[in-house]
């Protein structure tokens, strides 16, 4: 996976990420390609066991990172999925 820099990260839009930013600042866990999507799941998991990362933020990670590697149908949209 190539190395996002702090300027490319900020061309991203907020979309693109699997948890939006607050107050001004970038969201975590960029989602923008297949490369970064698998290292957002691997993430996720990592800081879940860490518990830096609760269940239902874990949640909207999978549920991103998945749409964007085409593991669900993206034309779905599940109700009860708050953010994704």
């Amino acid at each position: 996976m190539a190395k996002l820099t702090a300027k490319a990260r900020k061309k991203i839009p907020s979309s693109k990420f699997a948890l939006p930013g607050k107050n001004g600042k970038p969201g975590k866990y960029p989602v923008e390609n297949a490369s970064h999507a698998r290292d957002a799941l691997s993430r996720e998991s990592e800081m879940v066991a860490k518990g830096k990362l609760s269940p239902e933020q874990a949640s909207k990670i999978k549920h991103k990172a998945d749409a964007v590697l085409g593991k669900h149908d993206t034309s779905y949209h599940n109700k009860d999925c708050k953010g994704c």
